[in-house]
């Protein structure tokens, strides 16, 4: 059992929040395939600098047009280079309990998969990230606080192919479906993952499955992928020593099939159909990239597999790097163009890196072997004893105790985590005290019931029975004498169980200012039904101390310009995707000066702006 928690990077152990990690743009030039192209026509794009690119403008070829980016590989770049600068620093992201993601865009036959995979000679991103993982994990086994922890790395690999999730570890027609859990982080049930103890391991299990990946012939590529293929490799650091905590961190690296114009590939068929897919899939994943851009409210994850697989990557939780494969020929012109621009657009997506933690719960007591339970040692299962049986059952003392002492240190220090997270918070102490007065209700409806009982018997009430009422009547009226001599007066003794006391909530800071009879009787006659809603939408504001009202106001500003995603969701009336406006909106314009500039925001109004006000401010000043 693990009690999993979403804390934003840095958070724990760090008092100041890292900002927003920008999703790194690198593009990479192919090489020319045959150097009679290159003496024909010449490149169609051209390096500026290290960071620069420019390719000619197709409306007049005697400009160019000029983009710029997190780093460019020439078309002398080698794999070395491109793994070093680009893949490198977000490695050491996983061992921290973070995402992240790396995955090659562009044109059919512009190079992708030899990027990700490369060859024997020249191993591609993939091979390298993994035997660099593992070569971490040995660095930091190594340090002092080393043997507090253990660390454990997984794989699953799979394919997106004509819109279907295939396992190509384990090879079925089944059709796996993409899932969400509640931490929000995106899961697929029935994908093989398989343990890995060395890069051994993981090569014996990628090269067979990565000859399953769907490939075909066509005009433009030999060996074409027909399919996006996507490597997770999962990484769990556990520690041994209090209070257990568990650090998650998940790597994708994706190689995505290149879009493809049917006329140039003399696609029929099956092929068709293929490449119909793939585009589909991709224009979709250019959507994505404009809503995030644009920040919509609505982002079209789910309108395909691969943008709903690729949704911690975009505008999610993980450092990604996009790595965009162009090619230098004069043929592939508009799509180099297309590869370009949608490069250049998703320079502007944010995503907020969160750390995957969670606390191990102790294990269960060890329980007695059943012949040891009980004084005669029976391992056949008791019968029901009748009440005498059961008394002398009782008075020989209680059932004896399991064979593990709970006195272990490390038992109560696990157990003693566990209070404190699952009571510890303001959700739990709010539940004990309503449950507290609940009873408290139940009790004295309980008394009250009582009470009447006792004054049927009795006789007719001597005193008015109304609520304001107590238990006893102060102005009880003596009995007369006749009805004395009649009848033995008799002493009732109430019976008043105890009641629970409750501790009451923090006070609240309403000032109450009740006005005049005639003054409310006046109003009700003045004021029309709009003037009165409006009085009422601003009498809670004149009702509050303007000390606190304005500290409230403070905090609710401060959260919004340094809350991570999950303090902004915290909010009363903030969802997901409100949330993530709020966060685009910082990152371009900077901290709010002051909560009404949310209007700013699409979707919030005057009105609803109103609303997220008082809701907020009241919950504040009631905690």
């Amino acid at each position: 059992m693990a009690l999993p928690q979403r804390v934003a990077a840095g958070e724990a152990g760090a008092s100041r929040r890292p900002p927003p990690a920008r999703l790194r743009v690198a593009v990479r030039l192919r090489p020319f395939m045959s150097a009679e192209d290159e003496k024909k026509e010449g490149p169609c794009v051209r390096a500026a600098g290290t960071q620069g690119l420019e390719i000619v403008n197709w409306r007049n070829t005697n400009e160019t047009l000029h983009y710029q980016f997190d780093i460019l590989h020439g078309d002398r770049s080698s794999q070395q280079e491109v793994y070093l600068s680009s893949v490198r620093p977000v490695l050491p992201f996983l061992l921290a309990g973070q995402n992240a993601s790396v995955f090659a865009y562009g044109p059919t036959g512009a190079g992708k998969t030899h990027t990700m995979l490369g060859s024997a000679e020249q191993p591609g991103i993939i091979p390298r990230a993994v035997r660099e993982l593992f070569q971490l994990v040995r660095e930091q086994q190594a340090l002092p606080q080393g043997s507090e922890w253990d660390c454990s790395i997984g794989m699953s690999y799979l394919e997106i192919y004509n819109e279907k999730v295939l396992d190509l570890l384990e090879p079925r027609d089944q059709d796996l479906p993409i899932r969400e859990d509640r931490e929000r982080n995106i899961v697929i049930p029935g994908l093989a993952l398989r343990p890995l103890s060395s890069f051994s391991d993981f090569d014996r299990l990628f090269v067979p499955a990565s000859l399953k990946r769907t490939t075909a012939c066509t005009r433009l590529n030999q060996r074409s992928s027909r399919s996006h293929a996507v490597l997770l490799v999962k990484v769990v650091k556990s520690q041994n020593v209090a209070p257990f905590r568990q650090l998650t961190g998940k790597l994708y690296l994706v190689d995505l099939a290149g879009s493809e114009d049917n006329r140039r590939t003399g696609n029929a068929g099956l092929r068709l159909k293929e490449s119909g897919a793939i585009n589909r899939s991709l224009f979709t994943l250019s959507k994505v990239v404009d809503a995030l851009g644009q920040g919509l409210a609505r982002v079209p994850y789910r309108d395909s597999k691969l943008t709903r697989l690729l949704q911690d990557s975009l505008g999610g939780s993980a450092h990604s790097v996009m790595i965009t494969n162009i090619a230098p020929e004069f043929k592939h012109y508009y799509d180099t163009l297309t590869a370009l621009n949608f490069a250049a657009k998703s320079k502007s997506i944010v995503n907020t890196p969160f750390v995957q933690e969670s606390l191990r719960a102790p294990e269960p007591l060890m329980k007695r072997p059943r012949d040891e339970q009980g004084a005669g040692g029976s391992a056949q299962p008791q019968k029901k004893r009748p009440k005498e049986g059961q008394r002398q059952s009782q008075d020989q003392g209680p059932s004896p105790q399991p064979a593990q002492s709970s006195t272990d240190p490390a038992v109560l220090e696990r157990l003693k985590t566990l209070e404190r997270l699952i009571l510890g918070t303001p959700q739990g102490e709010r539940r004990m005290v309503l449950e507290g007065m609940e009873q408290s209700r139940k009790d004295i409806q309980k008394l009250q019931e009582r009470q009447s009982q006792q004054q049927t018997k009795s006789g007719p009430p001597s005193c008015p029975s109304s609520s304001s009422a107590g238990l006893f009547c102060a102005d009880r009226r003596p009995l007369q004498k006749k009805q004395c001599a009649a009848a033995p007066r008799q002493v009732l003794q109430a019976v008043v169980p105890p009641v629970h006391v409750v501790p009451p909530l923090q006070k609240c800071a309403i000032i109450c200012r009740p006005e005049p009879a005639h003054k409310k009787k006046r109003d009700k006659q003045a004021v029309s039904p709009d003037m009165k809603e409006n009085a009422c939408s601003l009498d809670w504001e004149a009702q509050l101390d303007s000390e606190l009202l304005e500290k409230s106001r403070q905090k609710i500003l401060r959260v919004l310009n340094t809350g991570s995603l999950k303090d902004l969701k915290s909010l009363q009336q903030i969802g997901d995707k409100k949330a993530k406006l709020i966060l685009g909106w910082r990152a371009v314009n900077g901290p709010f000066t002051q909560i009404e500039d949310l209007q700013q925001l699409e979707g919030i109004s005057a009105k609803r702006l109103s609303s997220f006000i008082k809701v907020n401010v009241l919950c504040m000043l009631g905690h």
